[in-house]
């Protein structure tokens, strides 16, 4: 069997830090492995517009966006397809065949599409395209045969239906669509990395970021004015580490060779932590190493997105080349799945026998 992956992001704007740590990074490291067959990275406007219906022009203009940042984060177009949801209209029959599949209540029970409900404020006038979310994912993965799929945390709920759908329809019809397998990343803290406000999660739509294109003074502005530990309100005061956003991207970003370069005073992160934890280390000592680390971590991304952005129409015959190849490829499998239902009427006079 091919080893394949399906990953993508919502261009509803700019990617920032809590994608890179939660899944870009991990896609580059699968990507250069050689480990896989076929990676396919996905703009998924459709969806997008699913909450975003009446402002399609702002998921247009951000498309470009999100393929910048793809390709700013190391993404390789001859070893990655990057394409565009909406131009694969396969993935929206798959979508339909498997709708019949799933319950309203089991899409309902959903812990992500009802986080995903109540931060946009739906409640009762939820979207049907947006309350179908969850099976328009799984035909993206089907689709594309995918074996493994690198995701953040949150979407943990998003994969296991499409599991779910999975041995549904090979139950009914038979042994058609591939099961796929979920990949975390390996370092906890970048699991769910918190907004630079303390809130849980780090989103556009709450303005908490920190994006992969953001400028040094941006950066350096919105590190130093981070939320932590409300308690340690002097530097002799003792302060906590655990769900404090400084030392959880600490956690997510830091590596021993920042220590030797921008605070050789400690010998790494666990005698930060616990000198922090003793007292007698200010927050603005450790906000700076953080945007040091930050700043480290990010310039060699920006500066790889300013000279793609100089090249916009070679990113848009990526863009271009890589939808008409992952149409193909669904489209082998659409060929599939009409088969194990007994709707391809037309093939070799089926429906006639």
């Amino acid at each position: 069997m091919k080893q394949v992956i399906l990953t993508g992001d919502r261009p509803t704007g700019r990617l920032h830090v809590g994608h890179y740590v939660g899944s870009l990074k991990e896609r580059v490291k699968l990507q250069n492995s050689n480990k896989y067959d076929e990676i396919y990275i996905m703009i998924a406007d459709a969806q997008a517009l699913t909450d975003n219906a009446e402002h399609p022009e702002k998921v247009r203009q951000n498309i470009m966006q999100v393929a910048l940042d793809y390709l700013a984060c190391g993404l390789d177009p001859q070893k990655s397809t990057i394409f565009i949801q909406s131009m694969v209209p396969e993935l929206t029959e798959l979508t339909f065949y498997y709708m019949n599949l799933v319950t309203v209540s089991r899409v309902q029970r959903n812990p992500t599409v009802k986080s995903e409900i109540k931060m946009r404020g739906f409640e009762t006038s939820i979207p049907v395209g947006f309350f179908c979310y969850p099976i328009s994912q799984a035909a993206d993965i089907t689709a594309f045969g995918a074996t493994a799929v690198p995701v953040g945390e949150d979407q943990l709920p998003m994969l296991e239906q499409c599991k779910e759908i999975v041995h549904k329809f090979n139950s009914v019809y038979g042994e058609t669509l591939i099961d796929p397998q979920i990949i975390l990343p390996d370092n906890e803290a970048c699991l769910r990395l918190p907004g630079i406000d303390g809130k849980a999660k780090m989103s556009k739509s709450i303005g908490n970021c920190i994006y992969l294109s953001d400028e040094e003074a941006d950066i350096k502005k919105k590190v130093m004015s981070m939320f932590t530990d409300p308690n340690h309100l002097r530097v002799q005061d003792p302060g906590k580490v655990e769900g404090n956003p400084v030392f959880i991207y600490l956690d997510a970003f830091c590596r021993p060779e920042y220590f030797e370069e921008f605070l050789p005073e400690y010998s790494g992160l666990d005698e930060l932590k616990a000198h922090y934890q003793r007292g007698g280390l200010g927050d603005v000592k450790v906000k700076k190493f953080l945007n040091n680390v930050i700043q480290e971590e990010l310039r060699p991304i920006r500066e790889r997105r300013k000279m793609w952005k100089q090249r916009l129409p070679e990113v848009y015959e990526i863009l271009k080349e890589g939808s008409k190849t992952a149409r193909e490829k669904a489209g082998q499998t659409l060929q599939d799945v009409r088969h194990a239902m007994l709707i391809d009427y037309f093939d070799n006079d089926n429906l006639l026998k």
